[in-house]
């Protein structure tokens, strides 16, 4: 369990909880937003509570609360490299309200990840950016973390998966 964590600013860092959905959403919604996909976000409240906080949750979030509410999430899930045997984190969305960057509550969502895999002995933390996000990708690279360069991201999705997936096995 991740312990609370006070940030600057009268922010905490902690595990999401029930309650946090609309302050998750809205951080989807934003992060959507500057990727340039404003109304790519299909997830709702319901969608969230059930992924969350559901009987067998698979996926995670940290979120950054500060008194007007939640300003930055980390969303992540559980991953396996069948090369190392053992697994990891793979960072779906990370997020903080862009008012608020540069106070170190991005980077104190990533190092509460990076705690949670060296703490469970997993191998690495992984997330995609997209290739133009340079301020981001400038972040990643200050904190160590590497591109994986000679690899390219596959997504089967909509139509293609339906028509793919609604086939008997080749």
């Amino acid at each position: 369990m991740l312990p609370t964590i006070t940030l600057p600013g009268g922010a905490v860092l902690r595990a999401a909880r029930p309650g946090d959905e609309p302050g998750i959403l809205a951080c989807i919604r934003g992060l959507a937003e500057y990727e340039r996909e404003p109304d790519a976000v299909e997830a709702t409240e319901a969608d969230l509570t059930a992924a969350l906080f559901g009987p067998s949750p698979a996926v995670f979030a940290h979120v950054v609360e500060r008194p007007e509410g939640i300003v930055g999430i980390a969303v992540w899930f559980v991953n396996f490299s069948t090369w190392t045997g053992r697994h990891g984190i793979y960072l779906e969305d990370l997020f903080v309200d862009s008012a608020l960057r540069g106070a170190g509550y991005g980077k104190a969502l990533l190092h509460s990840l990076a705690q949670v895999a060296v703490g469970r002995g997993y191998t690495r933390v992984d997330w995609s950016v997209l290739d133009w996000n340079t301020p981001s990708i400038d972040f990643y690279r200050a904190l160590g973390a590497v591109p994986m360069d000679g690899w390219s991201g596959f997504r089967l999705s909509g139509d293609a998966l339906e028509t793919f997936g609604g086939r008997p096995v080749p």
